[in-house]
């Protein structure tokens, strides 16, 4: 179960919608972590290259984050977490310190937490991608994205490349990042893997020939994938170190909700107020009729 239903209105689409962060609460751990975990491994071994990219003058910041999260895993999760010669470690896995063992420090980093992780660097062109660890990427991969700017980054982004004025707030929000912030993302998706990358070549030509993807049952085969994204500026290099968690349920999650009305409402009304450039970029466009009409009906069920 999520405890982050950004679609129900709480975070509008397409916006930047930053909120403070309390470090307590910077990492979230759940009941899915070893499965989670367990994936992450499975890509490592299967599609290491496209998972992490690092550029070789950004070790001492990679370090910088694994001293960071192996000291809050052990602050904030004394039960799940220990500290063992190779480092600190979850309780009961071996596997994990084993898969890390003389990997790269973001590396080792990644297998603490089920967050992803993503070094964003200043350089003369701006905040760029200088290292990562993704391997539940929503829609995008490392390997297009690898040390560009945020402006290309962003550039498919409706409202959010070159030149628009949510690039410069983001380039100004970086540069002036004092205090951890966090916000969410939502999208919707067919089936209900974790590793969903999808180059810019390949969401074009979803928006150019739109179709149905959730076959006959929408309820079963479209899943809300939602994103819970941190930024922190690290001490020492400087860097923003971008965390990304992901929660994934199947849309008939909604319908058996205590507050199902209220996030079934508000998830259709955000449906139905996106205009065709933001479904195009979610691949909603051919789908969004029906989900909404799957939204409406639990809204106003009375099972």
């Amino acid at each position: 179960m999520t405890k982050h239903t950004p679609y129900d209105g709480a975070s509008t689409p397409f916006a930047i919608g930053l909120k403070p962060l309390d470090l307590a609460d910077w990492i979230e751990l759940d009941e899915t972590y070893d499965a989670q975990m367990a994936e992450k491994l499975r890509l490592y071994k299967t599609v290491g290259d496209k998972v992490f990219v690092a550029q070789p003058d950004t070790e001492s910041a990679q370090q910088e984050v694994l001293d960071l999260l192996s000291a809050h895993m052990l602050a904030h999760y004394p039960d799940r977490f220990k500290q063992t010669a190779d480092g600190v470690a979850a309780t009961g896995d071996p596997a994990l310190v084993a898969g890390a063992r003389d990997k790269p420090p973001l590396h080792k980093a990644s297998l603490l937490v089920q967050e992803d992780l993503i070094l964003m660097r200043h350089g003369q062109t701006g905040w760029r991608l200088a290292a990562g660890s993704l391997c539940f990427p929503s829609s995008w991969t490392l390997t297009e994205k690898f040390g560009l700017p945020m402006h290309a980054i962003h550039q498919p982004v409706p409202d959010f490349g070159k030149g628009t004025r949510n690039d410069e707030l983001i380039n100004r929000m970086f540069d002036r990042l004092h205090q951890p912030v966090q916000r969410f993302n939502w999208s919707i998706q067919a089936g209900g893997a974790l590793y969903h990358p999808l180059s810019n070549e390949g969401r074009q030509d979803r928006t150019d020939h739109p179709s149905p993807r959730f076959g006959d049952d929408v309820d079963a085969a479209a899943f809300v994938r939602v994103e819970r994204q941190t930024l922190r500026k690290l001490p020492q290099s400087r860097d923003v170190l971008f965390t990304i968690r992901i929660y994934l349920n199947p849309l008939g999650w909604i319908a058996r909700q205590p507050e199902r009305v209220r996030l079934a409402q508000g998830f259709a009304g955000q449906l139905r107020a996106m205009p065709r450039e933001q479904l195009d970029y979610k691949g909603l466009t051919a789908d969004r009729d029906r989900i909404v009409a799957a939204l409406d009906a639990m809204a106003t069920d009375e099972n």
